[in-house]
């Protein structure tokens, strides 16, 4: 579990700060709400399980090692399923889009603090682009407090394992984020929902925010054959207009990835995105049973660096 003695959750039902309440080898509890009350830092015992704040509210870690902050009526969102997951987990692990992971982390660690340095990466997925954020800072000696949030539990019990020093939580992009004004460097959003207002609000005045999406083009011939969802022309400037009220644009750049791909690789690919919730594995795989291999296509990406104007910070 994390460790970091900076974490910056707040409670989700009354705002107050979230600290570590980890059990001791006695089974009694420490760092928990009265200590939040008086300001102390979270424990660094490793068996944290539970994160709590000082007016008594606290969340116990699945058996997995995610914490689940959603409460109430949760979230109307449809959540990637287990297969989904499972499929993704199969093809970045083949190393597929290591370069689009290296451009994150490239863009992510110059923008991290020298101390107390702190990342959110919504809608994390399985961690695997906030995993080489960590491994870049870490090679470069930096220490970083980083929070991943996603809806999928299933994709959350696999960045808890990939990422153990992260804070990894069930939630809602679209509902208030958890976490502190002005208390992270950096948040990643790589093909996943933006919430502007929010991301302006946690992120420091000298803080980025860095968005992955797909380009016109981007998988071409796979787009088809799967029965996946083409990119829309006027994505883009859905997307600046989007962010205009709270960021300017700081930097841009493309990112072209050549694939040669099993079959069976070329269907976790198409089933792992959007496709994955309106059709099924196999019918998916069928799709692609006649394709000759390798099958050849181009991922095409583009990175955004957004700063925050300084009217949406203030």
């Amino acid at each position: 579990m994390p460790s970091s003695d900076h974490l910056p959750l707040l409670c989700p039902v009354c705002s107050l700060p979230l600290v570590f309440a980890g059990a001791d080898t006695a089974g009694a509890t420490t760092g928990g709400p009265t200590a939040a009350a008086a300001g102390a830092a979270p424990s660094r015992m490793p068996g944290q399980r539970r994160l709590a704040c000082a007016s008594g509210h606290s969340f116990d870690a699945a058996r997995q090692g995610y914490f689940n902050l959603l409460v109430g009526k949760g979230t109307a969102f449809e959540a990637d399923t287990a297969a989904m997951v499972e499929a993704r987990v199969n093809f970045l692990g083949h190393g597929h889009y290591r370069p689009l992971a290296e451009a994150v982390a490239a863009a992510v660690v110059p923008c991290l603090s020298d101390h107390n340095g702190a990342i959110l990466d919504s809608g994390t997925g399985t961690g695997h682009y906030l995993r080489q954020v960590l491994d870049t800072a870490a090679a470069q000696g930096r220490e970083v407090t980083a929070v991943g949030l996603d809806i999928s539990k299933f994709a959350l019990r696999r960045a808890a394992r990939l990422n153990p020093e992260a804070v990894n939580l069930v939630w809602d992009v679209w509902q208030p984020l958890p976490l502190a004004d002005r208390s992270v460097d950096a948040v990643t959003v790589v093909f996943a929902p933006r919430n502007p207002a929010e991301f302006a609000r946690i992120l420091r005045p000298a803080g980025r925010l860095v968005v992955i999406t797909p380009r016109t083009g981007h998988l071409g011939n796979l787009v088809a054959t799967a029965g996946m969802l083409s990119i829309e022309e006027s994505k883009d400037a859905r997307l600046a207009t989007a962010m205009a009220r709270y960021f300017d644009i700081d930097a841009t750049s493309d990112i072209d990835v050549p694939l040669a791909l099993t079959r069976h690789e070329a269907a976790d690919l198409a089933f792992m995105g959007p496709a994955g919730h309106h059709a099924d594995r196999d019918a998916i795989g069928e799709r692609f049973d006649d394709l000759p291999e390798p099958v050849r296509t181009e991922a095409k990406f583009r990175l955004l660096v957004f700063r925050p104007k300084e009217t949406a910070t203030a």
